[in-house]
């Protein structure tokens, strides 16, 4: 029988969670084993909610006694899966029903999900599934909410006192997963529209005009070959992936290998790759040099899916500098961006314009082909517009193999070299 003196410990204790700024899988994970050592015979316990990512549609946190706390993220779909339009969950929702009880041995038994299938291989022997809103009126609608499935291995489950704690507990996790749901999600937004590093300043505070510091490090910029033409003839969706595919290609990588993609100019893509220290550049330079390699293999790679159905292959061009940028917040008041500025980017933009005359797919600055002499060749000095000095770029060491869909006498693309 669950003690009540510590039951309402546990309350206050989740009450005090709820005004920090709790780790949600933490949080769960110890009021799971709080709730065990005040009586309440608890073996298992499934913590869901609806999240607004890019990515993941909904989060689970999974508790078992004696086993790891994993958090789940579930993948956006078009369409309900069986699984879930048999669950619990989905009855909840369709019915209005906040609560289920199913006892999983003796008399009383009953088994009319799945899940309890599953769950009475594990030795349960009751599951009790309770659903609490954020909205006005506890509804679970726009607002959100949380569903949690406590499951018991006791002989006899849970006692009707037990069944009492855990909805009295239950409202109290609510309140302290609202907060943490909250940060979350506004980690998620910040992070998919500044990125990772902006979004962790604004988060911190950096929100004025003018905020913001002055750093070293190698800026990314990308462009997309032949876009007007393509968007006065390619129906509107057409373009849509087309564009989605071309950065998938040039702003995945550039994530992928650390970068921080600061903005979508257009067609173009902004991202910088910091280096704080001198000593630190070598590693930056390796990781831009990294993505410009996966980005020039993932375009064939999409190229020859795109060709086989009948679609306009992708070309782009890539530019890399190196130097001091200032980053941080530009606008007006009302409306403000996180992005670097300074000559560094400035140039970025012109080095990336000429590599369609320069004949090849990317260019960098000496600086860079010098960290890895082997892999570039190169191609003279070249004026560039506003900059009163010329300035000597670098091009991949050419290859005899051309990229899916140049032609032969399309000399405007060569194929990135395999970079040790």
């Amino acid at each position: 029988m669950a003690d009540k003196t510590l039951i309402t410990e546990i309350g206050e204790w989740l009450v005090d969670q709820a005004l920090s700024d709790p780790d949600i899988v933490t949080m769960f994970e110890t009021a799971c084993r709080k709730l065990h050592g005040a009586g309440v015979p608890l073996a298992r316990a499934r913590l869901s909610w609806p999240t607004l990512h890019p990515l993941f549609q909904a989060e689970t946190v999974l508790w078992r006694q004696g086993h790891e706390t994993t958090l789940e993220q579930f993948r956006h779909q078009n369409e309900r899966t069986e699984a879930y339009l048999a669950s619990p969950m989905h009855f909840m929702f369709e019915h209005n029903i906040p609560i289920i009880r199913r006892n999983l041995d003796g008399p009383n038994r009953l088994v009319d999900f799945p899940i309890l299938d599953e769950l009475i291989e594990q030795n349960m022997t009751d599951y009790l599934t309770i659903l609490t809103g954020f909205g006005r009126r506890g509804d679970f609608g726009a607002a959100g909410g949380i569903l949690v499935a406590w499951a018991s291995d006791r002989s006899g489950g849970f006692s009707d006192d037990d069944v009492a704690a855990l909805q009295k507990i239950q409202r109290r996790i609510a309140v302290a997963c609202r907060t943490a749901i909250q940060s979350r999600i506004a980690g998620n937004i910040v992070e998919t529209y500044l990125g990772r590093h902006a979004g962790r300043q604004v988060l911190d505070g950096a929100i004025k005009r003018g905020d913001g510091q002055e750093t070293q490090a190698v800026v990314w910029y990308s462009d997309l070959r032949d876009s007007t033409a393509l968007g006065d003839t390619m129906a509107a969706d057409d373009y849509f992936d087309l564009l989605n595919d071309y950065y998938e290609c040039t702003a995945g990588p550039a994530i992928n290998h650390g970068g921080e993609v600061l903005d979508f100019i257009g067609d173009a893509v902004l991202a910088i790759f910091p280096y704080p220290t001198e000593n630190e550049f070598a590693g930056a330079a390796a990781a831009a040099t990294r993505a410009l390699r996966q980005a020039h293999t993932l375009r064939e790679e999409l190229n020859t899916r795109r060709q086989d159905n009948g679609r306009v292959p992708i070309s782009f061009g890539v530019g890399l500098n190196t130097g001091k940028v200032m980053f941080g917040n530009i606008g007006v008041q009302e409306r403000l961006t996180f992005s670097v500025i300074g000559p560094t980017v400035n140039e970025v933009a012109r080095i990336e314009t000429l590599t369609r005359s320069a004949g090849t797919s990317a260019l960098v600055t000496g600086k860079i082909a010098a960290s890895e002499p082997d892999a570039w060749a190169s191609t003279g000095t070249h004026k560039l517009a506003g900059v009163a000095q010329e300035i000597e770029l670098f091009a991949p060491q050419p290859k005899e193999v051309r990229q899916a869909g140049d032609s032969p006498d399309d000399k405007d693309e060569i194929r990135m070299p395999v970079l040790n």
